[in-house]
């Protein structure tokens, strides 16, 4: 068991202990950011070249996996900022410079989603545009963000990540009201008509051919991976978590839980099979999630390409993973009984967070299953097919 891990379990009762307050917050607590700062768990993406890890996937999804069961919008956060350096360690030695250079615990927040605006100007481009769901942004200090490259006439050409400082951009306060994962604190950015450098600009052609990793002089097999299944991969790991962590609660409950008529939970069997059937299908969709990252992994490592073909499977299975453990925290949630309505209680929290997750489009099962079809029959798959 690599260290982290251990030392991630050894701080169990301060992520519990801190998950309401998160939540009331609507941002992770200061205490815990840097928590996760001196664990190391964000740097575990990162180039060695600037002080991170490059450690084994594996690794990475395993300490949000363990973050996440007991505090679902630590392990969110520490997935999502987490999963970000490793397109940064691919980007230009400049922008990787104003970073780390300084700090190799500097965080960066996103989103990728292209809501932004980009002009090109001499230089650079003119940058504009709302985005929404930037996880963890209060304790970042720069985001990576997506926007549509514009031609002079105002037709789209292009897409492409911008990577902006804090001083180029404004959280929105109150953006961030919601029903799960609040304690994110996954609040709308503004820009508005923020100069961004050619260098701070990552082109996508290249994160997905590998060539930007070659060129880095990347030589891990980490940096082969597909940049879309490592992100999508952060988010199917964090509602992984969220579901164990509302099976954890469920067994608590239980164990002392004595119903209206008088009998004891732990012995009641509709309880014991519905305990029986969530574990077994949310201990299912954890290893099936690690076998996947395994074989993912083992193909670059191989020195062999990580084809479409397996691409798309394992977004398939992502998708699939999450949906079937949110399912299994409905029925631990319906057979938990009146006493866990209370906001008090950590299942409610748990199983509200799962829900929230489940809602992210990396968590859609449609077109995850859409394009594994359309792949399998040998069909043309949509422009927007993420794999």
């Amino acid at each position: 068991m690599p260290d982290i891990i251990a030392r991630i379990r050894q701080h169990s009762d301060f992520w519990r202990e801190n998950a309401p307050r998160a939540e009331q917050l609507g941002r992770l607590p200061d205490d815990v950011a840097a928590k996760l700062t001196e664990l190391g768990v964000v740097r575990l993406l990162q180039s060695k070249r600037y002080g991170g890890c490059e450690a084994h996937p594996r690794t990475f999804f395993e300490s949000v996996f363990e973050l996440g069961r007991r505090c679902g919008s630590t392990g969110w956060v520490a997935g999502v900022v987490g999963v970000h350096p490793h397109e940064l360690s691919q980007a230009d030695p400049r922008l990787q410079e104003e970073l780390w250079g300084q700090d190799p615990d500097t965080w960066v927040a996103s989103p990728y989603a292209p809501m932004g605006r980009a002009t090109p100007v001499p230089g650079g481009y003119d940058l504009t545009g709302r985005w929404s769901f930037s996880s963890g942004t209060d304790h970042c200090q720069w985001v990576v963000i997506g926007g549509r490259v514009l031609d002079d006439t105002g037709e789209q050409i292009g897409t492409a990540h911008f990577c902006l400082p804090r001083g180029d951009y404004e959280i929105v306060d109150g953006s961030w009201e919601v029903m799960g994962l609040r304690g994110t604190g996954s609040k709308d950015l503004v820009v508005e008509h923020a100069f961004v450098p050619e260098h701070r600009v990552i082109a996508q052609e290249e994160i997905v051919a590998g060539t930007a990793a070659r060129a880095q002089g990347l030589d891990n097999p980490l940096y082969s991976l597909p940049r879309d299944i490592v992100f999508s991969g952060a988010i199917t790991m964090a509602t992984l978590a969220l579901c164990q962590g509302v099976l954890d609660a469920y067994v608590e409950h239980a164990r002392d839980r004595v119903s209206r008529i008088g009998g004891k939970a732990s012995r009641d069997p509709h309880t014991l099979a519905a305990l029986a059937e969530s574990a077994a299908d949310i201990q299912s969709a954890v290893q099936h999630f690690h076998w996947d990252v395994d074989r993912v992994y083992d193909t670059a490592a191989a020195g062999d390409v990580v084809d479409k073909d397996l691409r798309i499977e394992v977004r398939r299975n992502q998708a699939h993973q999450s949906a079937r453990a949110v399912a299994a925290a409905d029925r631990l949630f319906v057979n938990a009984g009146g006493a866990s309505l209370h906001l008090s209680h950590p299942l409610q929290r748990m199983w509200r967070d799962a829900h929230a997750a489940r809602n992210h489009m990396m968590n859609t099962t449609g077109p995850a299953y859409e394009q594994y079809g359309l792949n399998l029959f040998g069909h043309e798959l949509p422009k927007n097919a993420r794999y």
